[in-house]
């Protein structure tokens, strides 16, 4: 039953709220919830990450002005609905994209600027640490970043004494706690599934192979304590609250949550932290998330082994590139209808054109592109170049443009989700699919089931992203039964009324995708002759 006015305005007052902020590769969002984790109030701001001296970034700066406007516009939200200053909330969790680097030394100074996910800088290191480990280390893990420094002998990295990812970093700033979530934590080193820790055979190793550089730390003096889901995590501190809301009424004390990465939120956004389930999240990059029953046979340099926010084997699939390419084109569209003197806003310009890719032929028309803004991991590019192509005999309309810009936003994707299928037979019983693409129903969901040949279900609350999925695990800590696993927390209460539309794949879809893959996989060569001799500035 939905609250009133009132008592949601008494709930408020009394603390009994959660408060989610995840810090996304394009916004950063702040979510309140209550008790019945219905969205009382949000907040946001816009960013994007920039391409400094080689590294993908955002920079401190705009990560303590983002956090502090998205907290203002929520908590203004409070005020204007409900006639209350916000002062406390029950917990507070964070959450950010995962993976990359922040080093910091002694005094906290951060040493170089963040390098996100994004970058694709790390491969000899990412290379030398599979063979190492024999277990998977994708370019963009914290690790990989670490011993990349130390491979191109960088002169910060005896300095460090610290390393975190985002999320960590927030809640390390805000609380004094040196904690990270364990779904974030399978973002910085491999995790061994039976402590709940970092891999320590796997941490030897790294020393060892690290010993000869003769730096004053050992790998795990620098990396946070892992924590799991419902566990404390700290409580923000009045330094943190005076960065979180500078003016002055949020109190300290607050408990938080271990902070997470963006996949282990998606993931209790969609209700799919139990075994055999999964969820993909679009955005800037596509994931898929698909929590095994079972080990892999081998390692596959595709497939991420990550856990859930409780400590579940995870298998990850994550190509770096999915919308921002689709995003760009619609921003032309949106010049070309300003230009022509109509106006047309954001939702309806999404609308019009996605639906166009219903009516196109099923593989694009012949038509190919790659929205590759950076490196793709799963294809063996190393650095971006978005690219459109055609042939003469191509059907070149609208319908089938706007389909082959869907068709290849999830085409990386495909290939490392065969392998869990295909090759791996792995059984999945549901997949969840979140993210802006489907705000415009039908559409991405359709090519989406298509793509993969399995039933996608989109939620009614899939809308909520992230922040939601990040409030809902602060909630999970302060109201959770005793002994009360996350799946059942969220099966029996956050879930239990929710409402979904499942879309099966159409046969049409399925071979349509077919033809288009054969088409992607043979042009890479094309993508790779584009990074060969197109520069970054765009000269040859």
């Amino acid at each position: 039953m939905i609250m009133s006015h009132v008592d949601l305005k008494e709930a408020i007052t009394r603390g009994e709220t959660s408060l989610g902020i995840e810090f996304g590769s394009t916004r950063i969002k702040a979510v309140l919830i209550d008790r019945r984790f219905e969205t009382i109030a949000s907040g946001s701001f816009e960013w994007e990450n920039q391409l400094k001296d080689g590294y993908w970034t955002y920079s401190q700066e705009e990560i303590i002005t983002g956090l502090q406007t998205a907290y203002r516009a929520m908590k203004q939200e409070v005020q204007e609905r409900y006639g209350v200053k916000l002062q406390t909330v029950g917990s507070i969790g964070f959450s950010a994209m995962m993976h990359g680097y922040m080093a910091f030394d002694q005094s906290g100074e951060l040493l170089v600027p963040f390098r996100t996910w994004r970058n694709a800088t790390t491969g000899e290191a990412a290379r030398k640490l599979t063979e190492l480990f024999q277990f998977n280390i994708p370019e963009r893990w914290s690790i990989a970043h670490l011993y990349q420094a130390i491979l191109n002998q960088e002169e910060h990295v005896p300095r460090i004494d610290y390393l975190t990812t985002l999320a960590g970093y927030i809640h390390w700033l805000l609380t004094g706690s040196k904690v990270i979530g364990i779904g974030d934590a399978a973002g910085i080193f491999p995790i061994d599934e039976a402590t709940h820790h970092y891999n320590a055979a796997m941490m030897k190793q790294f020393d060892e192979l690290t010993a000869a550089n003769a730096y004053p730390w050992k790998l795990e003096q620098l990396l946070p304590k892992v924590l799991l889901s419902g566990e404390h995590a700290g409580e923000l501190s009045a330094e943190g609250a005076a960065i979180l809301d500078p003016a002055g009424d949020l109190q300290p004390g607050i408990a938080l949550c271990p902070p997470e990465g963006d996949a282990g939120t998606g993931m209790v956004a969609t209700n799919s932290v139990r075994k055999r389930t999964g969820n993909i999240s679009v955005g800037t990059s596509v994931f898929a998330m698909i929590v095994l029953e079972k080990d892999l046979s081998t390692v596959y340099p595709e497939i991420d082994m990550v856990t859930t926010p409780d400590g579940s084997p995870v298998a990850m699939v994550h190509a770096n590139n999915c919308s921002s390419d689709l995003n760009a084109w619609m921003g032309l569209f949106r010049e070309f209808s300003e230009a022509m003197g109509y106006g047309a806003d954001s939702n309806k310009l999404f609308s019009v054109l996605l639906n166009k890719a219903l009516e196109a032929d099923p593989d694009g028309g012949g038509l190919l592109s790659y929205g590759y803004l950076s490196g793709e991991n799963i294809t063996g590019i190393d650095q971006g170049r978005p690219l459109f192509v055609r042939s003469p005999e191509s059907s070149f309309n609208l319908a089938n443009f706007m389909r082959t810009h869907i068709l290849t936003a999830f085409g990386a994707l495909k290939l490392g989700m065969d392998i869990l299928t295909e090759k791996e037979k792995v059984a999945i019983d549901s997949i969840l699919a979140h993210g802006g693409l489907f705000k415009t129903p039908v559409v991405g969901q359709k090519i989406l089931a298509g793509a993969l040949n399995i039933p996608i279900t989109v939620m009614s609350t899939a809308g909520e992203g992230g922040a939601w999925g990040m409030a809902i695990l602060a909630s999970y800590m302060v109201n959770k039964d005793q002994g009360e696993s996350l799946d059942h927390f969220l099966e029996q209460k956050v879930f239990k009324d929710a409402e979904g539309q499942e879309i099966t794949p159409d046969v049409v879809d399925v071979e349509g995708f077919q033809v288009f893959m054969e088409r992607y996989v043979a042009g890479l060569a094309i993508e790779q002759a584009a990074v060969d001799h197109l520069l970054e500035n765009g000269r040859k």
